[in-house]
């Protein structure tokens, strides 16, 4: 079960409070099996986004298959950046399944829409660009404003990898993760995570210019994850 949020899409993280000094130093190279997949994942992701646009723009509605498929992906990427490159905030291994996993430390689900508006199809893309700016000068410098969308590069680049980099270098010298920069992270993610879901068609409602900070979304109810599961 996941807590309702006013957002369709639902994050859920929890720090690990027994980080290690130094496994830092390694996670990118441990997930590098990930890595190879997710190339494959996101090949995928993107046809079967093409299919649901062409679906959403006849039926008016995203294929129940297609979107779940495409939520698992962005779950299996969430988890294993949590873990290899940005935020840092765990050292359980990332399981390799698109389906959700209730006892890792991160979580994401995305409230199917019964129906989605034709006419946004066409625009999402343009109306999307305000939101893209913000997350380009935000986490990775103004260098491109599709950088954000990099998920094949096993070290974050930009402000969420910067202060992924001071939080973990703090942990090595203090043996303690700071918990401001821990909710600052996340709601960095949380925000990146909001403009992909509506960019790539699996929502009709526009992602806020805000932060939501911490592990845990704004409101709390039961909701079900995307796979039924």
């Amino acid at each position: 079960m996941f807590p309702t949020s006013a957002h369709p899409l639902c994050v859920e993280a929890t720090l690990d409070p027994r980080l290690t000094r130094w496994k830092w130093l390694v996670k990118w190279i441990l997930a590098i099996p990930h890595y190879i997949v997710l190339f494959f994942l996101w090949i995928a992701f993107l046809l079967l986004s093409g299919v649901a646009f062409l679906s959403i723009l006849i039926t008016a509605r995203y294929p129940r298959p297609l979107f779940d498929f495409n939520v698992g992906v962005m779950r299996w990427n969430t988890r294993v950046n949590y873990y290899a490159s940005a935020v840092l905030g765990t050292d359980k291994y990332p399981p390799f399944t698109l389906k959700d996993v209730p006892g890792y430390p991160i979580r994401v689900n995305v409230t199917y829409p019964e129906r989605l508006s034709r006419g946004l199809v066409l625009v999402k893309w343009l109306l999307v660009v305000p939101q893209l700016l913000v997350i380009t000068i935000l986490m990775s410098s103004g260098w491109s404003v599709y950088r954000h969308l990099d998920h094949y590069s096993p070290l974050s680049s930009g402000l969420i990898g910067l202060l992924s980099l001071f939080a973990v270098v703090i942990l090595m010298f203090t043996g303690t993760y700071p918990r401001g920069l821990f909710d600052f992270l996340m709601g960095l993610l949380r925000w990146t995570l909001r403009v992909l879901v509506y960019a790539y068609l699996m929502t009709d409602k526009y992602p806020p210019f805000r932060l939501d900070m911490g592990g845990s979304e704004p409101v709390a109810a039961a909701i079900q994850p995307a796979d039924g599961g």
